[in-house]
């Protein structure tokens, strides 16, 4: 896996920087982090409807209760 260290960080910032310019910084920072918020919203969404899903799977099945003898 890639990863991407301090220069990098610097690189694309400055990039970003020139092609944006300074005053749409913040509203390009706002607007990623609410679809960040959004994103991790609906990943919890999935996990909780996954879990539910999977508690009521395992309500319904009945214990096997026969001997192996």
């Amino acid at each position: 896996m890639v990863s991407i260290g301090g220069w990098e960080v610097l690189l694309i910032f400055l990039v970003v920087l020139l092609l944006f310019g300074a005053k749409r910084l913040p509203e390009l920072a706002k607007g990623l982090g609410k679809g960040i918020r959004e994103f991790k919203g609906a990943v919890e969404g999935i996990e909780k409807e996954l879990d539910e899903a999977a508690d009521s799977v395992e309500k319904t099945q009945e214990p096997n209760h026969s001997s192996g003898a």
